[in-house]
């Protein structure tokens, strides 16, 4: 009788630790769900990488990092409420030079820039207000609750 009571706790025990709570917070590609938060993610991150390419010779790229690139934006996002924890872009860049003897002498950068969100803000505003920007007014375009932009967030980062 002990060994089967010992067995049935043991198995309730697993199966109680594999019936956790989901994690409070997501990917943006995955809100609602993935199939639903993916494509609409992807194209408003299009969207800025296409505004920041527009600009990019003319601001960010004159200096150290010539080639400065967006790698990826990814916003964490409560799964229940759909609140914005924050959103991080990254950028990488390089700068080579070719030395007389045949070595290749590289310094490389990269840049995490926070998006200067206000508290509060929902994943379905903030992708509202870039699905109606377009190329390099997305990077413009007034952030929901705030008087500031993408912009200025990549302002302050690069």
């Amino acid at each position: 009788m002990r060994i089967f009571l010992a067995r049935w706790l043991a198995c309730g025990l697993l199966m109680a630790a594999g019936a956790q709570a989901a994690p409070p917070y997501v990917d943006a590609r995955d809100h609602p769900d993935p199939a639903a938060g993916r494509e609409r993610f992807l194209a408003a991150e299009r969207l800025l990488v296409r505004g920041f390419d527009d600009i990019c010779g003319d601001t960010f790229c004159e200096g150290q990092y010539y080639n400065l690139r967006p790698m990826r934006l990814r916003c964490s996002v409560h799964r229940t409420t759909g609140v914005v924890g924050s959103c991080i872009w990254t950028f990488a860049g390089s700068y080579t030079q070719v030395q007389q003897t045949g070595q290749i002498n590289v310094d490389h950068g990269s840049y995490a820039c926070v998006l200067p969100l206000a508290p509060g803000t929902r994943l379905a505003e903030l992708l509202a207000v870039w699905d109606a920007a377009t190329g390099y007014d997305a990077l413009h375009a007034t952030l929901p609750g705030t008087l500031t932009h993408v912009y200025d967030g990549l302002t302050d980062c690069l």
